[in-house]
């Protein structure tokens, strides 16, 4: 587990700078959003679980762009948006071409993404259950 955390962190800090480029830019940003959402509709089979969580990603980066939702860390965001781009990114640690096996990675960078965000997660899909979305 503890190796498994090293290659995440690692893997994250690849992303953080360009994350924070996103932030400020809700153009830039919709851009991701609609890159992960397609990705995502082709891959659903192939997340199992980690679609669900990767939807509510996408809806917590989408909120918080636009303004709407913003009871939420700096820190989660640039987490979420990290997870969102290693998604997206064709220069994975196991590249999505190869039949079977191809999302392993990515499904767990959302597990780990979720691990660490899990309770700010929470109160935003209370907050979008509440219909403030």
């Amino acid at each position: 587990m503890f190796r498994k955390n090293i290659i995440f962190e690692k893997e994250q800090r690849k992303y953080d700078d360009e994350a924070m480029d996103y932030l400020g830019n809700q153009q830039k940003t919709q851009q991701l959003l609609n890159k992960a959402g397609k990705k995502a509709q082709r891959k659903k089979g192939n997340l199992g679980e980690a679609w669900n969580k990767l939807q509510l990603f996408i809806d917590l980066v989408k909120a918080y762009s636009k303004g709407e939702y913003r009871n939420v860390s700096t820190k989660t965001i640039i987490t979420v948006t990290c997870a969102l781009l290693y998604f997206v990114s064709p220069l994975d640690l196991i590249p999505d071409f190869i039949v079977g096996i191809g999302f392993i990675d990515d499904a767990a960078v959302i597990g780990y993404a979720l691990k660490k965000i899990s309770s700010e997660l929470d109160a935003f899909s209370d907050w979008k259950k509440a219909g403030k979305v």
